[in-house]
């Protein structure tokens, strides 16, 4: 697993790691909203030992530069286009999104059909659970998250952040480095950032939800496991989740049933077996 420092045209300076060799597409993996690329690195190692792959910091996270313009979601979609620009990945790629990550890779599969060769949703956000009031609530929270990483908090945040507990299939050692970029103060103040442009966001993710996705391999893994504050918004997503792959031209939807929202670190062996049944489809 290979770290680069990727210079965007504007400057801006963004931390990716890549890894893995052989035929077939990239497969992309894009974090939610307070996550590092780092979120994925048991599942990235796993992913390598077939195709090859790539993470990244969103800007302000980990390794990446602040970016001095409002992180919109329009805007998360321009630098992830000029990421892979840069790395002249322009041929289709196979798109992996957990929770914010997955609007991500739907306006950018909106942008460019012809890029994409399939996708894997991860619990994704879905515009019909998201409102203004929750977005000023997000943006809140992950403030004082930054509050309590300034003070020391780690294992504060890394308690309410893994609440469901870590696969065993995943090393100590991941784990801490996943702890290590999340439960900052700068990875909080990246995520409240993102959480403050979720209103403006919300016309984009209707339209792009009511567009659909490219006739490509596409599966949506949802949580089963309804967490503390999910009981009534659990069963409204997941409803949705199928509607929108119901609609999709080769969509299917699966329900991680011991998992919650964290399914890459509660069942990362399903999110693997995942993105290899979607690979082994292409060409």
């Amino acid at each position: 697993m290979l770290e680069k420092i990727v210079t965007l045209p504007d400057g801006r300076a963004l931390r990716a790691v890549t890894a893995g060799a052989g035929p077939g597409p990239l497969i992309v993996f894009e974090a939610g909203m307070s996550a590092p690329g780092s979120s994925w690195i048991h599942t990235q190692r796993e992913v390598t030992a077939r195709y090859r792959t790539l993470s990244y910091d969103r800007a302000g996270y980990g390794g990446s530069d602040v970016d001095p313009r409002d992180r919109t979601l329009d805007r998360i979609v321009d630098d992830l286009t000029a990421l892979l620009d840069a790395l002249a990945e322009t041929e289709p790629v196979l798109l992996v999104g957990h929770s914010w990550g997955g609007p991500i890779i739907r306006v950018f599969a909106d942008r460019y059909p012809e890029r994409v060769a399939g996708m894997v949703f991860v619990d994704a956000t879905l515009a019909e659970i998201m409102s203004t009031r929750n977005a000023r609530v997000a943006a809140r929270f992950f403030s004082m998250m930054a509050v309590v990483a300034r003070l020391g908090g780690k294992g504060l945040i890394k308690r309410q952040t893994f609440r469901n507990g870590v696969s065993p299939e995943i090393s100590a050692a991941d784990v801490e480095i996943m702890t290590r970029d999340y439960a900052t103060a700068r990875a909080m103040k990246a995520g409240s950032r993102e959480a403050a442009q979720i209103g403006s966001a919300l016309p984009i993710m209707r339209r792009v939800q009511a567009t659909g996705t490219p006739d490509v391999p596409t599966v949506c893994l949802q949580a089963g496991l309804v967490e503390r504050g999910m009981a009534t918004w659990r069963p409204v997503l997941n409803q949705h989740a199928a509607g929108l792959m119901d609609a999709a031209p080769r969509g299917k939807m699966i329900v991680v049933e011991e998992a919650g929202h964290l399914i890459p670190q509660e069942s990362p062996a399903v999110v693997r077996e995942t993105i290899f049944g979607v690979a082994e489809q292409l060409p």
